[in-house]
């Protein structure tokens, strides 16, 4: 299979990367200093939410639909402004999908991009459990698990309920282990 791309989608995801990045830094420096909380949010955050929707557009394109990240640029704007105040709420834009998807389809390719977030999430607690906390593994961990959860929202256009429309087990199962994780990251590792 052969993962395709173009020169906007590219341009997309890079603003979108920069912005929440961006965002979260500015929350992250009441803690650590701009600089290296740029560098903590670029890999904990961009590398989460990168992966999360690559998790989803490889799915959808081997079932042979088109798929292409789009920003949406009004809440990226929003992201950066409410970093301010102190906490972010970024939707960063999404992967558009066309094709045949049906209910089994979308719930599997929904599923892909929090299923990233919390393979990222162990990596990063392997990572900090083999080599010692630091803050990219720390906040990698904790923030990767939060985007998991998150997407789990079940109503609206969240992965949540495309998920829970597809098969309750796999949800509930699924939202069961990100809950431990988010409960395990409220107490470190």
């Amino acid at each position: 299979m052969r993962i395709t791309t173009s020169k906007r989608e590219i341009i997309d995801i890079s603003k979108a990367w920069v912005a929440i990045s961006i965002a979260f830094a500015i929350v992250l420096s009441g803690r650590l200093g701009f600089g290296q909380a740029l560098i903590v949010a670029a890999i904990a955050v961009g590398l989460g939410f990168l992966l999360h929707e690559l998790g989803h557009k490889i799915v959808a394109q081997y079932y042979r639909c088109f798929a292409e990240f789009r920003s949406f640029d009004q809440m990226l704007i929003l992201a950066i402004l409410m970093s301010f105040f102190g906490f972010v709420f970024a939707a960063p834009g999404a992967v558009m999908i066309h094709g045949f998807v049906n209910k089994e389809r979308n719930g599997k390719i929904s599923i892909a991009g929090p299923g990233v977030n919390i393979i990222l999430a162990i990596i990063f607690l392997t990572l900090g459990v083999f080599f010692g906390k630091n803050v990219i593994f720390t906040y990698g961990y904790m923030i990767n698990v939060w985007l998991a959860l998150f997407n789990m929202i079940p109503f609206g256009n969240f992965d949540g309920s495309k998920i829970l429309k597809w098969d309750k087990k796999i949800y509930f199962g699924f939202l069961a282990v990100c809950v431990f994780l988010f409960i395990t990251s409220l107490r470190g590792f």
